[in-house]
């Protein structure tokens, strides 16, 4: 039965009918009629972030973790302005969301008002859709369409922008199922959205027929995989016992295929592994599920796997010959031709491809991850490899800010499962890692949840620690700190003759009495010797840890592909590295 009631009663009662549970967000003007119906239904309940780029981080890492759209709400101006970083970063890496924000009164829009921006237009390319929304009786489907378009075909976020007016005014709520079934006003781009998931038969045949004739062939997985759900991981660990094809992942896929297994070959690209670029660069066919061909992986262009025909696997037709033509494209979501290649792999036989892993066994025995010690400071590879090795049992769910420290996580934890590993991979987001484990936990109550850090791109949003104390989260944060901005710091040695221009992190705070101050538990790890006990103790605490690891200052990351080289060219340590490039290669990084 209809009932008429408020624009905001009816966005309340539509995210409610969407399975919502969970809303990141920060009050405003413009959304007083929204947080007064908040405070009035008790089904949704608001987790209030110290900034709204805390909110839609925080939204991110909730729906990366649980396969669930986040859901952010905040104010106009400002409040939507401070939120499209984080919109941006899920726009990137494909994850979806539904940003609800407030606008001034229609009709004020476009008067220069107070706290006015023009939110549809500014988001408008970091967005799967936007919306304005003028009337309340279109907000029910408005709602609905979000929603389906933020989670099907290739995810992403989707705004709804809602003027004041609009949430006081009110309209006939439809009954359940009305707004989807077309029996309110309808929108025109309803019609019009329907992503292809299953691809064709014809694509899928030749597929396996390629499969099962090539004598080095090589999976190329990315974020795509983890973004269709366990099944995608499910089925790529099936597909992969019945070809024996070695299997490499971007950043953003890691967790889709067990970091134990015989046939990993670790992450690809800039900071990969020797083994799978060596790999993706001398295979015979190249089977890409899920990823986008990104400059980090390729690295010069006319270089990358030259000899190698070319399968890719993706839902989002714009993905396909954009950076690097391919010879079958197969459009579809990634759990669906999966399943497809799966099932239409029947009786066939793969090649023996006991040759073609002997010579990943050859490139595997460089150890490109092998790092010096520094006698006098903490590695931060040690670091990592004795959290992972300390953790593993507990299957924590690992986020990241963005730097040096993210791509030592990498390749130094190890994820046997999706959805464990959240990072800023498109966009590189410094301050991510810290909301994103507020959603993460929030999403995971009874998990491990663990922000590996830099000291720098933790300050980014700092203030969340004040979110996860007021909501009892038991994070833990667990920074290298070598007192640079140690991916900036790197590239100036290695292509500006060492000229560290405003890369040192100085004036610091004390990290372990900020913890204590916002409620947390400190512990300082000052060398190797107190490395095992600090991460016990910090595991062992029940509530949210803050670690300020000290490592050495001068230690990099590699393996590495320099900017402008192909992606067989790669800096490991030991190796003699010129301190400059050419104004071309310097574009690039």
């Amino acid at each position: 039965m209809n009932e008429e009631r408020s624009g905001a009663s009816i966005l309340v009662e539509s995210l409610v009918r969407q399975g919502v549970t969970l809303v990141f967000g920060y009050p405003g003007g413009a959304v007083l009629p929204i947080y007064d119906e908040l405070y009035e239904d008790k089904r949704l309940r608001h987790i209030l972030a110290r900034h709204e780029a805390g909110a839609a981080h925080a939204a991110e890492g909730y729906a990366r973790s649980t396969g669930r759209p986040g859901v952010v709400l905040v104010t106009s101006g400002p409040g939507a302005t401070n939120a499209v970083t984080g919109i941006a970063d899920a726009y990137m890496d494909s994850i979806p969301l539904v940003i609800i924000t407030g606008q001034v009164p229609t009709a004020l829009i476009g008067s220069d008002a107070f706290q006015e921006a023009d939110t549809v237009g500014i988001t408008r390319h970091c967005t799967k859709h936007n919306y304005l929304v003028k009337d309340p009786a279109d907000l029910a489907a408005t709602i609905e369409e979000a929603f389906r378009i933020a989670t099907s075909g290739r995810p992403g976020p989707v705004l709804v922008d809602i003027p004041k007016d609009v949430q006081i005014a009110t309209a006939f709520l439809p009954a359940d199922g009305e707004a989807a079934s077309g029996d309110s006003k309808p929108l025109p781009s309803t019609r019009h959205y329907a992503p292809q998931t299953r691809g064709s038969d014809e694509a899928i045949a030749r597929a396996v027929e390629l499969l099962a004739k090539a004598e080095a062939p090589v999976f190329y997985t990315g974020g795509g995989v983890i973004n269709s759900g366990p099944r995608a991981s499910h089925l790529l660990r099936q597909l992969q016992a019945l070809t024996g094809a070695p299997v490499t992942s971007t950043l953003m896929g890691l967790g889709a295929f067990p970091a134990d297994h015989a046939d990993w070959l670790g992450m690809l690209g800039m900071h990969g592994t020797y083994e799978a670029n060596m790999a993706m660069n001398r295979c015979d066919l190249m089977v890409c599920i899920g990823a986008r061909f990104d400059d980090r992986v390729t690295g010069r262009l006319e270089a990358f796997s030259p000899a190698s025909t070319k399968i890719h696997i993706d839902i989002d037709r714009a993905s396909i010959n954009k950076t690097v033509p391919v010879d079958l494209p197969v459009i579809g979501d990634c759990a669906e031709v999966l399943e497809q290649l799966v099932q239409s792999w029947g009786d066939a036989k793969p090649q023996d491809l006991t040759e073609w892993k002997a010579r990943i066994a050859g490139w595997r025995a460089r150890h490109c991850l092998a790092f010096p010690e520094d006698g006098d400071m903490l590695m931060p590879q040690k670091a990592v490899t004795r959290l992972f090795e300390k953790s593993r049992h507990l299957d924590p769910i690992i986020t990241t800010e963005v730097g040096q420290h993210q791509m030592w996580a990498a390749q130094y934890f190890h994820f046997f499962a999706p959805n464990k590993w959240l990072t800023s991979g498109g966009l590189g987001t410094m301050g991510y890692g810290l909301p994103a484990a507020i959603g993460a936990q929030l999403g995971n109550p009874d998990a491990l949840v663990i922000d590996i850090a830099g000291e720098a791109s933790i300050q980014m949003n700092i203030q969340e620690l004040g979110t996860a104390s007021q909501y009892r989260l038991p994070i833990k944060l667990f920074i290298l700190n070598n007192e640079f901005m140690g991916m900036v710091r790197q590239w100036q040695e290695l292509t500006y003759e060492s000229r560290y221009s405003n890369s040192y992190s100085d004036s610091l705070p004390d990290f372990v009495a900020l913890a204590e101050a916002y409620g947390w538990k400190g512990i300082r790890i000052h060398d190797e010797s107190d490395l095992d006990a600090g991460i016990d103790a910090m595991l062992a605490h029940d509530g949210p840890v803050l670690v300020d690891c000290r490592v050495s200052k001068d230690a990099n990351c590699y393996p590495m592909i320099p900017s402008g080289a192909a992606h067989t060219d790669m800096l490991m340590y030991g190796d003699e590295i010129a301190a400059n490039l050419d104004d071309a290669a310097k574009a690039l990084v």
